[in-house]
């Protein structure tokens, strides 16, 4: 495998891990909201409650975990894109990236 293609499956990998926390963050709010909606009805046992407390509780912590790979991966991955703007900073003539990003924006409009 080339350099360039380990790091694109390297940027996918976080790419995946970002969605994945998007969907147990909205997961995870659902059900605290899911717990405090049981905790005002009547009819719902304490331990109803404290069992959809437990698992909005363990899915914290699965995003917890999740959080902390996210951000020991991305540390590589943003040194990486830093020190390829460097080199492309010294390679590409400033008045080329003015054009590019002129012609960009002619295009929007």
């Amino acid at each position: 495998m080339s350099r360039r293609k380990a790091l694109e499956c390297y940027y996918l990998d976080i790419f995946n891990l970002a969605v994945l926390l998007e969907k147990y963050v909205a997961s995870y709010r659902i059900l605290i909201g899911g717990s405090g909606e049981l905790n005002t009805i009547a009819a719902a046992s304490r331990r109803q409650v404290k069992k959809a407390l437990h698992r909005a509780y363990k899915l914290g912590d699965i995003i917890d975990e999740l959080l902390e790979t996210i951000e020991k991966s991305e540390e590589g991955y943003l040194d990486y894109c830093k020190f390829k703007g460097k080199v492309m900073e010294c390679k590409i003539e400033m008045q080329t990236i003015e054009t590019e990003v002129d012609d960009i924006l002619k295009l929007d409009n």
